[in-house]
């Protein structure tokens, strides 16, 4: 399953992207230009604009509230989604890849290398990622979504 959301939703984006999902973040684009993309890359749209929504027809979602757990609980309950094993890159989507930390030396800070053992790099824009303390309230907020659409 495969998303684009438009403009209004970024947060959205960048969260279905840590669920493992493909979503493109579209900035800057016209409505027809969403719609010319969703349907070119076979994306579903997901879009704040009802009226936008209402065109692009079935394969698209009006997301009806502008609080970010709302709008994750309502694309996940929607298309019945899961956690992925898949990790995405959180700023562009690629896919993350795991990295050896001796690869790693002077592009991080030595304490960090110390301190973890597992870590990623995305193939297309390079960030590096690992499982901090932030990890942790990711996995918790995931959880706690899921829990309550069961």
């Amino acid at each position: 399953m495969r998303f684009l959301a438009d403009n209004m939703l970024g947060k959205l984006a960048r969260w279905l992207r840590i669920m493992g999902y493909d979503t493109a973040y579209a900035q800057n684009e016209e409505d027809a230009e969403l719609v010319a993309r969703a349907e070119a890359e076979s994306r579903i749209l997901l879009t704040r604009d009802r009226e936008l929504a209402r065109r692009k027809g079935p394969q698209s979602l009006f997301i009806e509230s502008i609080l970010l757990d709302e709008q994750l609980r309502q694309v996940i309950e929607k298309f019945q989604l899961s956690v992925m094993e898949e990790l995405r890159c959180t700023e562009c989507n690629g896919v993350l890849v795991g990295v050896q930390a001796t690869t790693l030396k002077g592009k991080i800070e030595q304490s960090v290398l110390e301190r973890q053992n597992e870590f990623y790099m995305c193939n297309d824009c390079g960030k590096i990622y690992w499982k901090g303390t932030h990890w942790i309230h990711i996995e918790e907020r995931l959880k706690g979504l899921m829990q309550v659409l069961r």
